[in-house]
C-alpha cells in the first residue's frame, strides 16, 4: 500500500459518503454549483457532513462564489476546507482564507504548456492546488467532465504547497496516473459514477484501492 490521499468529490447521499470513508478516502467533497448534477443544498450538505468520520476532511467545492454564499455555507456546514473551482484570482484566494480561517484549495485547469504558469500564480497563496483538466469552452461545468490532460505537464513537479491530480481519473487509470506523475493526492468525481451525479460504491472502493497501489 502506498500513502496516496484520495478525494471523492460530488457526494450527494449518506450511502456514498459512508462508502468513501470505508474505502479509505482522506477527503470527501460536496458541490455547491447549481449547474452540476452533483449539486447539493446547504441543508443536505450539513446532514451529510455530520456523518463523516473524524479524520476524513470535508471539502466544499464552489465556483466564483461571493461572500454571502460562502457565509451561508460555512455557517451551516462543518467544513475542513474550501475548494475554489472557478476563475478566482490569487487575491480572491487570499481574501477567502483570511475571511473564513479555513484552508483553501484552488483548482487550476490545464490544457497545454501555456497553462502551467497559472499554477505558480496560486502556489504561493493557496493551501493546496487541484490540477485539473481545463474544461472545453462550451462546457457548463468547470470540472467533473471526465476529461484528462497531458500528465507529462506536471511530472515530478514541486510547488510550495501540496497538490492533487484530477481530471478523467478512473479505477482503471489512476495507478498509472500516480506512477507517471508522482502525485501524492488524487481526486475523482465522474470516474466513480454509473450515471452523471450518481456514485457507485463498488467503483469508489476500486478507485481507492487502485490509487493506493494494492491491486
Amino acid at each position: 500500500m502506498t500513502d496516496i490521499s484520495v478525494k471523492i468529490c460530488g457526494l450527494t447521499t449518506p450511502e456514498h459518503v459512508a462508502a468513501a470513508a470505508q474505502a479509505g478516502a482522506r477527503y470527501v467533497g460536496f458541490v455547491f454549483f447549481a449547474k452540476s448534477p452533483r449539486n447539493v443544498s446547504i441543508e443536505t450538505a450539513a446532514a451529510l457532513a455530520a456523518d463523516v468520520p473524524i479524520g476524513v476532511a470535508k471539502v466544499a467545492l464552489t465556483v466564483n462564489a461571493d461572500d454571502a454564499t460562502l457565509d451561508a455555507i460555512t455557517a451551516t456546514v462543518p467544513l475542513d476546507m474550501l475548494q475554489l473551482h472557478g476563475s478566482e484570482s490569487p487575491e480572491r484566494v487570499a481574501a477567502v482564507k483570511a475571511r473564513y480561517g479555513l484552508p483553501v484549495m484552488k483548482a487550476v485547469g490545464i490544457a497545454g504548456p501555456q497553462d502551467v504558469a497559472q499554477i505558480d500564480l496560486y502556489a504561493g497563496v493557496a493551501d493546496q492546488l487541484l490540477i485539473d483538466a481545463k474544461p472545453p469552452k462550451d462546457a457548463d461545468l468547470p470540472g467533473g467532465n471526465g476529461l484528462a490532460f497531458d500528465w507529462q505537464l506536471v511530472v515530478r513537479k514541486y510547488w510550495p504547497c501540496p497538490w492533487m491530480l484530477a481530471g478523467g481519473l478512473t479505477p482503471k487509470n489512476v495507478a498509472l496516473a500516480v506512477a507517471k506523475t508522482g502525485a501524492r493526492q488524487v481526486d475523482v468525481s465522474s470516474g466513480v459514477e454509473n450515471a452523471p451525479g450518481v456514485k457507485d460504491a463498488a467503483l469508489i472502493a476500486a478507485f481507492v484501492t487502485a490509487a493506493k497501489g494494492s491491486l
